[in-house]
């Protein structure tokens, strides 16, 4: 992938929201703005336009003139920040945005002809603030508008957007999900509690939280604190897995995601196939009570091997 840079606008009254802190509102227990930092990582530079914050990555910060100027002024101010071929202009607000629709944006955006692309919501409307543009028209237009109506502060978007040759990108019902009342929170929050979203919501939250890059097949450990718990007890699900999770730690000290993710899953296979042997020998037992008064006879094909 090319490298980009990012505009992020973060500035705004935010009146439907009775004029809170609008980045900062967390969905999920993330703040939009961190949310929306999260889908673009992997970008050289990021410029949010707007008050400073702690953010969950490090980012550059500037504001539009004047304060309060509209998302023409913000991403003017944010453009003379950046220099990559090709801009990502996102909203803050943006709960659901992944780096799936950030990739065929900058895809569209770098099509012979093309000066960008940007999403089109279900209803076919324009998203220009989910959007990548390449930068020396961008720069153009903006510059254009500037010297017609003598400055950015107050325009409007399409002002821009009708200049340029934009591709469009369908990325689905919840790429271009912005929120700008309670009652769009409400629903991104209740959204992420659906069944098909919550665990990966939540362990993503929980990455994010606790700083760790790391790409762990859940499905893994899902399996063992279920082998866990019903070959051993309920509580041991939960100590299990952080047990794994220490070991798996211990055993890539130092290593990349890649180790790291590997440790995990040997240290998870282990443990599988030691909570396997606890339930088999619990489902033994009844037979060895009719046996011998030492109980069942080991398994002298398994004896001291370590194996399952």
């Amino acid at each position: 992938m090319t490298a980009y840079d990012v505009i992020v606008l973060a500035g705004g009254a935010a009146k439907r929201l009775d004029g809170a802190d609008k980045p900062g509102v967390r969905v999920g227990g993330r703040a939009l703005l961190d949310r929306v930092l999260a889908a673009c990582a992997d970008a050289a530079l990021t410029v949010v336009v707007g008050g400073r914050r702690a953010t969950v990555r490090p980012v550059v910060w500037t504001r539009e003139v004047p304060q309060g100027g509209g998302p023409l002024a913000a991403l003017g101010a944010g453009l003379r920040m950046t220099t990559a071929e090709r801009v990502l202009v996102l909203s803050a607000d943006l709960p659901f945005l992944g780096p799936g629709t950030v990739d065929a944006l900058l895809d569209a955006a770098g099509r012979p002809g093309r000066e960008g692309a940007l999403c089109t919501d279900p209803d076919g409307r324009d998203q220009p603030l989910v959007a990548a543009y390449r930068a020396e028209p961008l720069r153009r237009e903006l510059a254009l508008i500037a010297t017609e109506y003598g400055g950015l502060a107050g325009l409007p978007l399409r002002l821009l957007t009708a200049e340029l040759d934009l591709a469009r990108v369908d990325a689905g019902p919840d790429a271009a999900f912005d929120c700008d009342t309670w009652d769009d929170i409400a629903a991104a929050r209740a959204r992420i509690r659906e069944h098909g979203a919550v665990l990966d919501e939540w362990i993503t939250s929980v990455k994010n939280e606790l700083g760790i890059d790391l790409d762990v097949d859940t499905g893994v450990l899902l399996d063992l604190a279920r082998d866990a718990a019903h070959g051993v007890a309920r509580p041991a699900a939960p100590l299990t897995t952080f047990l794994v999770g220490y070991a798996a730690a211990r055993a890539s000290a130092g290593a990349g995601p890649d180790e790291a993710a590997a440790a995990v899953a040997e240290a998870a296979r282990k443990a599988t196939a030691l909570a396997l042997r606890w339930e088999a020998e619990a489902s033994a037992g009844g037979d060895a009570a009719g046996g011998t008064a030492g109980g069942a006879k080991p398994d002298a094909g398994r004896e001291g091997t370590g194996t399952p």
